[in-house]
């Protein structure tokens, strides 16, 4: 683990004005790193602390944690959500469309998966590369047809796809920025692919003002060391010679900005959005510390209301069980201090996850027929970006009365 001092963005200048700290979250352990029911060794804890920018207006943690040692061997794949898929298709075609992509053209993804949206491109006719720094992810995309580097995408490893003839129309990277720790070599490395064939860079990352405007403290963990505004971004883009032309907000994992980015060079204006939005921004205070120090006191009074919840449910005799070993369930499990005596068993639809148990907690992972089996009186449902989709899945637990738990932004019983 890295401390940091400096702000990720602005660290690369002469000046640069000192972090604010927002919100400690204690220590907890890596969210997507579960264990094996027999491990006798304690799960390593880390740091989990936010702080503020008044420079670039960047939302951060302070600590890193190795990429290494978050993502070489990884447990999220995006197949096994119906949400995410249809998110996915729906991006694709969007592209595929407005850039009149065909056989001679390249899109490349940065941090892939196991291909979940580049087979979307692949079925339209468009030549496809997947780079993805957890091999046995990335070796489900490979089985799958579609062509993937096992590879952390940097600088380095972007002007190596360049010595081999890659120039991309379109680089593509949905949820990743916010897990680089090196945004500078990162994003110079976008730039790297898309300047030969004067291409385009479209991302998504989670918006900072949906997690401050509802409470998703959750959604901090030490994968996301970054937590965007446009503004952040614009900044971030703005040194590396590219401007943000289009931006869009989306419903996706709780709020997120989509934005696409050129060549500066290349001459092409911000659309009206991307101006409409830095005012927003501004009016709205993203760029003010007292912002996000609300935001923390108001993360104190939900914890408290949900641990309230969860009491009340126990006196009176209620078996509670979760849905969706997610990284999510993490970070609020062990800020609410809430473990395997209150919350019997997490169900999971990713088969890689069943059997193992949550870090720190270590409460077990089970599948979705074993819950509806169990018929238990309340789930928690931790995943509450796809709470529709859950909701759906279990829909005959709630007509025979099981009552489901959404625990942000205000603990509810549905």
């Amino acid at each position: 683990m890295t401390a940091i001092a400096p702000c990720r963005i602005c660290s690369v200048e002469d000046s640069f004005a000192p972090l604010s700290p927002i919100l400690d979250l204690g220590k907890t352990p890596l969210a997507n790193r579960l264990v094996v029911a027999t491990s006798p060794q304690p799960d390593p804890t880390f740091p989990l602390s936010v702080a503020f920018c008044p420079k670039c207006s960047l939302v951060q943690i302070t600590e890193t944690v190795p990429p290494e040692t978050l993502f070489s061997d990884y447990l999220y794949f995006s197949s096994y959500s119906t949400t995410m898929l249809a998110h996915a298709e729906e991006g694709a075609q969007r592209i595929v469309h407005r850039r009149s992509l065909g056989p001679e053209h390249l899109v490349v993804e940065l941090a892939s998966n196991d291909g979940y949206m580049l087979q979307f491109f692949k079925r339209a006719g468009v030549r496809v590369l997947g780079v993805e720094p957890a091999k046995n992810i990335a070796r489900v995309a490979q089985e799958r047809g579609i062509e993937t580097r096992a590879e952390f995408f940097s600088l380095d490893y972007a002007r190596t796809l360049r010595d081999e003839r890659v120039a991309a129309d379109v680089v593509i990277g949905n949820n990743v920025l916010a897990h680089v720790a090196d945004v500078h070599g990162f994003v110079a490395g976008i730039q790297v692919l898309i300047e030969e064939r004067d291409g385009e860079a479209v991302l998504e990352f989670p918006y900072v003002r949906e997690m401050i405007d509802r409470l998703e403290y959750d959604t901090i963990y030490h994968e996301h060391l970054c937590y965007f505004s446009l503004h952040s971004v614009q900044e971030l883009f703005r040194q590396h010679g590219l401007t943000i032309t289009e931006v869009q907000r989306l419903a996706i994992h709780g709020g997120s900005l989509r934005i696409t980015a050129r060549m500066t060079k290349s001459g092409r204006a911000p659309a009206p959005s991307v101006t409409e939005l830095l005012e927003e921004e501004r009016a709205a205070g993203v760029c003010e510390i007292d912002y996000y120090r609300r935001f923390a006191d108001a993360v104190r009074q939900t914890r408290e209301a949900f641990l309230s919840l969860l009491g009340q449910l126990r006196s009176e005799g209620k078996r509670i069980v979760g849905y969706g070993a997610a990284a999510k369930a993490c970070t609020l499990l062990h800020f609410c201090e809430v473990g395997v005596d209150t919350i019997e068993c997490i169900a999971d639809r990713n088969p890689h996850k069943q059997g193992l148990r949550t870090p720190g907690t270590r409460i077990p992972v089970v599948s979705v027929e074993a819950l509806v089996e169990m018929k238990p009186d309340v789930v928690v449902v931790f995943p509450w970006n796809i709470k529709d989709e859950i909701l759906s899945q279990l829909d005959g637990l709630r007509r025979s009365g099981t009552r489901m738990l959404i625990p942000l932004p205000e603990p509810i019983l549905v």
